[in-house]
């Protein structure tokens, strides 16, 4: 018994040192591996009188979604970790811009001192404010970024727009900050950020998300019943075409109020997942214009309301003026006349017809196309009158299609009122045809007589799909051990 004890401790300590000489350093004694991260460093920036809440469903949904793009971009990259880390904090939300720059890089100083290749986006005035802290170089702010995002922000002057009752945008918005202003109203009225913009997206990036209303005076973002820019296309505080400029990479995402990705998923999911997109290399479907034009209006000089609808962004393909001279002294007279030459392809869209002469005494009687059955026919039928010794006198214009070519789809459409006389407006604007190819708009518009009157202009825009390798411009670093922030 005593041999076989004996032996089971003399095969224990072999096995022993057999498994010393095969098994790795224990954890404790082997040295740590460094690993390679590209860190994205948010920076989150709320708008005038905002708090951080309003950015914080957004970056939930930039914190949610990351893993997916990290795990797409480590399987390609397999040395390298991707993490975030955020910072979102409350600023002052009354200073003029300057100060309100200062703010904001003090913060990132004090709280995200060691942080390099930031990505700053911001609501509202925190984005504008962003673009001029960025190109102005405040505290060496461009030195540690790596784009800019800016969502409904007032990029262009807004002293530019019309307001109800006219006068200036910055006495209005003084007004409604009742006594709050600490200069940011001449910072938001006054200021165009244009050239930001453009130094910013030629030199890091510029992401710039922007929305609005269907029509110029559309009841969807009104403010207790009142259209704050009752001439454009607003999102409820700031009109559309002031949301960014020429130089950004523009992501339209609908019909959505001024603040509703502060508080509904669905847009703040949008956004999240874009902002991604862009920064990971991944195509996003930007705006770029198609097409632009002007469109004018005055009601005559009879009692009542004026009411047209148009149709444009179609392609002039023949045009010319009508007249008729009634030679007789006791008889009315009516002519009947085919017009319009028809291009070899392609389908027709729509007539124009300006009446010049007095239109009593004076009638254009019917406008139709002669061919009515055959789309690709463009000829016109016009049959007028006029008085003994009166001329009838119109311009007539022939309209086709003009569709995007295969592939390309639309994005959206700006109309605004330019110049003109109060009770003068556009009331709906919609896109002629579900077909997204087709960029022609139908337009409402009216004017109260006696010769109230209007000018508008009109943009369409199609989608393009733009790539910018952002992530691929943040260096990696390595560091040892460590959790990923939050």
């Amino acid at each position: 018994m005593f041999a076989g004890i004996v032996g089971r401790l003399l095969l224990t300590v072999a096995i022993g040192l057999c498994l010393q000489n095969t098994l790795p350093i224990s954890a404790q004694s082997a040295p740590e591996v460094p690993t390679q991260v590209k860190e994205l460093n948010f920076v989150f920036l709320h708008g005038m009188g905002g708090n951080s809440c309003s950015m914080q469903l957004l970056a939930d949904f930039v914190t949610e979604q990351l893993p997916a793009f990290a795990s797409y971009y480590e399987r390609d990259n397999p040395d390298t970790e991707i993490r975030i880390n955020k910072l979102i904090r409350c600023y002052p939300g009354y200073d003029d811009i300057e100060t309100w720059a200062q703010n904001i890089t003090s913060s990132i100083d004090e709280h995200f001192g060691d942080k390099q290749d930031l990505i700053i986006v911001g609501h509202s005035m925190g984005g504008k404010t962003a673009l001029y802290a960025v190109a102005q170089n405040i505290n060496n702010l461009a030195d540690k970024t790596a784009m800019v995002v800016t969502i409904n922000s007032p990029i262009k002057s807004l002293n530019e727009y019309y307001i109800p009752g006219g006068g200036e945008v910055v006495d209005y918005c003084r007004t409604a900050m009742l006594g709050t202003d600490e200069g940011i109203c001449e910072s938001v009225a006054l200021r165009d950020s244009s050239q930001d913009g453009e130094w910013v997206s030629q030199n890091k990036h510029w992401l710039a998300f922007i929305a609005a209303e269907g029509a110029p005076l559309s009841e969807q973002f009104d403010r207790a019943g009142v259209d704050v820019w009752p001439r454009d296309m607003d999102d409820g505080a700031i009109p559309l075409s002031a949301q960014y400029s020429d130089a950004a990479d523009v992501f339209y995402y609908g019909q959505h109020g001024h603040s509703d990705f502060g508080n509904i998923d669905g847009v703040a999911e949008v956004i999240a997942d874009r902002t991604l997109r862009y920064i990971f290399g991944m195509p996003i479907e930007c705006s770029v214009l198609s097409r632009e034009g002007t469109l004018e209006h005055k009601a005559d000089w009879l009692l009542g309301t004026d009411h047209w609808i148009d149709v444009v962004s179609a392609v002039l393909i023949s045009s010319g003026r009508l007249e008729h001279r009634n030679k007789y002294w006791t008889r009315w007279l009516q002519w009947e006349d085919v017009l319009g030459e028809c291009p070899t392809q392609g389908q027709r869209s729509n007539i124009l017809i300006t009446q010049l002469s007095l239109p009593i005494l004076t009638s254009v009687k019917e406008v139709r196309w002669f061919n009515p059955d055959d789309p690709e026919d463009c000829r016109i039928y016009i049959r007028t009158g006029a008085a003994p010794r009166m001329t009838v006198r119109l311009d007539w214009a022939i309209y086709q299609r003009d569709l995007l070519p295969e592939g390309t789809t639309r994005s959206h459409y700006e109309v605004e009122i330019t110049d003109g006389t109060p009770l003068a407006a556009i009331r709906q604007v919609s896109w002629v045809t579900t077909d997204p190819r087709d960029i022609r708009l139908r337009i409402w518009s009216e004017a109260q007589s006696p010769f109230r009157w209007f000018e508008a202009v009109w943009r369409t825009y199609h989608k393009e799909s733009r790539q910018r390798q952002v992530i691929d411009k943040i260096p990696t670093k390595e560091i040892t051990g460590g959790m990923p922030s939050n």
